[in-house]
């Protein structure tokens, strides 16, 4: 790192700031858990409520809020076809993301069997720069599915505890379940947006009064807990989802087609909505540690402890990295993470177009501290810095050339494992203009050691105002929305070392 870096920390991020794309990952993410059948619910459902929901035809619309205004709406149309059901939904909004509009169009199509298991679905994702389909098979408890993103084709399965359900907006198992306050269940699911198999907890805090729209309703209100995220639901005496409100300021509410359609602009700046503020003031000059006092949900798993960063009690030290300028091979070295050297799902270090690029970016330097110097350059200077709402995949980057910090660090993690340099995506936050904003970087290990570098701001190593939460591939960030809203951060005199 420069030596001048740090002290002029906001001059260069402000001349970058049209380059300086914040993770949104995972509000995107978080925008699914709007849909009333957002998850693929494994429980009891009794054969007279199966019966029941066949030889209905049901049709609800909700709408969709964010601090106040309506966003966007979310529509679920139920139908029964011979002995099965088929469920259909979508969803509208308008997202104001960097102070520019987003509309962001969601579609599910599934067929359930007379116990309401899920036998196929189909799922559409569109954004201005970013197109994906999903569709899937289950066989018992195994979904086999195919993601089509219009540049790579991804084949998969996830393997889940038991046949999945689906979740609709008619919850009457839950009411049947939970009688009592306190009272929990454990619900395995899958998600058909990020394709991932969760287990979330649910808890009825029984009956409650709650300001709707002006009205005072009477509810059962429930928790729901997966990965650390709340999502707080509020049902009838018929099991129906009257609200659901989630941890990025999200509210779902049941209202009638013409309201929940009635949507003039987008609210107010997503990014801006969910950023830390800070507490204390930066460092001035040329600094080799900066120490913050982290306020933080005690149940939650974070990767807050390794590398540069030191995590004792509630303090936080990060230490400034000297990158070596020459390293030796990094063969059978992966520090300690085998997964940092392998293909996944969205990491596709091993597709042919992947390791040509990086080939021809490296040439003929073997040293992996130099190539990787040179593969963070080509990223940064080759991929368009543009939000992109989408599935953060390598090879689909490679193909557009365009992304936010979740498509950098991903391609960049792809063309260095397809080199044999361990690499991982680090997950956290990141300082501009004066607040912390969740952003994603990457990690590779040199000599034996992790050092953190960022492709979409052009620093490596990053700066120490890089916190990092979290440590994987793509569908590792997740954790980080269980932070939100439940996150402090406060910058320490340069030399506390204990929580005063």
């Amino acid at each position: 790192m420069s030596r001048a870096f740090l002290g002029k920390r906001y001059e260069p991020l402000n001349m970058r700031a049209r380059y300086f794309k914040i993770a949104i990952f995972t509000l995107w993410f978080l925008l699914l858990g709007l849909l009333g059948g957002r998850d693929l619910f494994i429980s009891k459902i009794n054969r007279q409520e199966a019966t029941a929901l066949r030889k209905a035809r049901q049709e609800h619309y909700y709408g969709v809020w964010f601090q106040d205004r309506r966003i966007g709406y979310v529509s679920e149309h139920l139908n029964p076809e011979g002995r099965d059901i088929i469920i259909r939904q979508k969803a509208h909004l308008l997202l104001n993301v960097l102070n520019s509009t987003q509309p962001i169009d969601m579609r599910l199509n599934a067929r359930l069997d007379n116990h309401l298991v899920l036998k196929t679905f189909h799922f559409q994702f569109a954004s201005p720069f970013y197109k994906m389909k999903a569709e899937g098979t289950v066989e018992n408890n195994r979904v086999h599915f195919t993601l089509d993103t219009g540049h790579s084709i991804i084949k998969d399965t996830v393997t889940l505890a038991a046949p999945p359900q689906l979740d609709i907006n008619e919850r009457n198992t839950l009411l049947e379940q939970l009688h009592t306050p306190g009272e929990k269940i454990k619900v395995p699911s899958f998600d058909p947006l990020s394709l991932t198999g969760r287990e979330a907890t649910v808890e009825y805090q029984g009956r409650k009064k709650i300001l709707i729209q002006g009205k005072i309703r009477l509810l059962h209100q429930f928790k729901e807990t997966f990965s650390g995220i709340r999502v707080h639901f509020w049902l009838n005496d018929q099991g129906r989802v009257i609200k659901e409100q989630s941890p990025a300021g999200f509210v779902l509410i049941a209202e009638p087609e013409f309201r929940a359609k009635d949507i003039i602009k987008p609210g107010k700046e997503l990014l801006s909505s969910v950023a830390v503020p800070l507490s204390g003031a930066p460092p001035h000059g040329d600094v080799d540690r900066i120490t913050y006092r982290l306020t933080l949900p005690a149940d939650l798993d974070l990767d807050l402890d390794g590398g540069r960063q030191d995590f004792k009690g509630n303090l936080l030290t990060l230490s400034r990295e000297q990158i070596p300028s020459k390293t030796a091979p990094t063969t059978n070295n992966s520090c300690g993470r085998p997964q940092s050297l392998r293909p996944s799902r969205y990491i596709q270090s091993a597709h042919p177009d992947i390791k040509a690029l990086a080939a021809s970016i490296v040439a003929d330097e073997t040293d992996p501290a130099l190539q990787t110097r040179k593969l963070a350059d080509w990223l940064y200077r080759n991929i368009e810095k543009r939000p992109v709402l989408g599935l953060p995949d390598a090879l689909t980057t490679l193909r557009t050339k365009k992304g936010d910090c979740n498509e950098h660090a991903a391609l960049f993690a792809a063309l260095s494992r397809s080199l044999g340099i361990p690499t991982v995506i680090a997950t956290g936050v990141t300082l501009y203009k004066g607040a912390f904003y969740y952003h994603a970087w990457n990690e590779v290990c040199l000599d034996g050691r992790w050092f953190t570098l960022d492709t979409t701001t052009n620093q490596m190593p990053a700066d120490l105002f890089h916190i990092r939460f979290g440590r994987g591939d793509a569908d590792q960030q997740i954790k980080i929305g269980a932070i939100i809203g439940r996150l402090k951060i406060t910058i320490m005199p340069d030399k506390a070392q204990t929580d005063p």
